[in-house]
């Protein structure tokens, strides 16, 4: 169902105010609740029923619900059902569909947006328009008929970590010859920040993954194209699916899956985050220099997230999400801080333009 608010719209402009529109509250840049101009703001905060067909496959979802509410309820009546929806469960529905929405299965199923139905009922045009070309961009979306895909009854996790010291810029190399060719089932994320380790100035490089099937089967696909990690057995823990969602999540092992209806991220915090795509790989040199970079400014982290799979299948036109075939991967900058000062926010906005700007 979308409602349009144009003429909302029109009342707010009489009396010189705008409109912000919000679901789960999770915005980089609070573009959903602060305005250079006088503003109200719809919350769609108590939408948040998710409603359930497992005959038809598919699932009803209000906008304000998150997306932990929504993967808790399809593994509630099913263990080999799943959605693609994020890797942080506290984002609201409305913004993470709107947008796009990628997740661990993005490789295997597309976005969360391909993964949309109801395009009968709003006609072609408009189901094309709300189908991630932003929040708010043409209305407000109440609800989502979103389509269950299917999940093995174990998935197959792994965390790997590599120094400097320890070849992480020979593997975090050839993984960008790998990680969009791989089986489709498996994701690869790297995350790569600055560390002290014994006094000593270096970069980590954390191999996050997420495999859609069991461990000796992950292990031989490692093994034939992507030795240079290193994998083990003692790497790799199976799991469900929904258990997944809390691994990805950085939880602890043990956490009750009831944590996935909190709607706070575990820390309160403030942060910058800005993207770019890559579409031929980085050289050995270059990376090098972006570790010096980054050592020199302390703070940023890169999130790299592999495309490939089906996402190269599905023409940039076939959605306002262009990011499609042609891209290697995701390059996510991002610094966070706890200090609650306008010269702590200055000098790490001031980090993450310059480590962008190295680029």
């Amino acid at each position: 169902m979308c409602v349009s608010h144009s003429g909302n719209d029109h009342m707010l402009q009489n009396h010189g105010l705008e409109m912000r529109i919000r679901s789960g509250g999770h915005d980089y840049d609070g573009l959903s609740y602060v305005s250079a101009a006088p503003f109200v703001v719809l919350d769609m905060f108590d939408l948040r029923s998710v409603r359930i067909d497992m005959e038809g496959e598919s699932t009803w979802v209000e906008s304000g619900a998150t997306l932990g509410e929504v993967l808790y309820r399809i593994a509630e009546k099913s263990k080999v059902h799943g959605f693609p929806a994020g890797v942080c469960p506290t984002v609201g529905v409305g913004g993470h569909f709107s947008g796009g929405g990628y997740d661990n299965m993005m490789r295997k199923y597309g976005l969360s947006t391909d993964n949309i139905l109801d395009r009968e009922s709003m006609g072609e045009d408009l189901f094309w328009a709300i189908s991630g070309g932003g929040e708010a961009s043409f209305g407000v979306i109440v609800s989502w008929k979103i389509n269950l895909v299917p999940v093995p009854d174990v998935v197959t996790v792994f965390r790997v970590e590599k120094t400097l010291e320890q070849g992480a810029t020979d593997i975090l190399h050839q993984w960008q010859y790998v990680a969009d060719e791989i089986n489709e089932g498996l994701f690869i994320r790297v995350v790569v920040l600055p560390q002290i380790r014994k006094g000593h100035e270096t970069i980590k490089a954390k191999f996050v993954a997420f495999f859609l099937r069991n461990a000796k089967e992950l292990l031989d696909i490692m093994g034939e194209n992507f030795p240079e990690l290193g994998l083990s057995p003692e790497d790799c823990i199976e799991m469900g699916w929904i258990e997944s969602v809390l691994f990805s999540s950085n939880y602890p092992k043990g956490t009750p899956l009831e944590v996935l209806f909190d709607r706070h991220s575990q820390q309160e915090k403030y942060l910058k985050k800005k993207s770019d795509y890559v579409q031929e790989p980085i050289s050995k040199t270059d990376l090098e220099g972006i570790w010096k970079k980054m050592i020199e400014l302390k703070r940023p982290a890169l999130t790299l997230n592999p495309y490939g799979g089906k996402m190269s299948e599905i023409s940039s036109s076939a959605s306002p999400f262009p990011h499609r075939a042609g891209n290697l991967y995701k390059i996510q900058y991002s610094v966070n801080w706890k200090e609650e000062s306008t010269t702590a926010s200055n000098l790490n906005l001031d980090r993450i333009r310059k480590i962008y700007d190295y680029m």
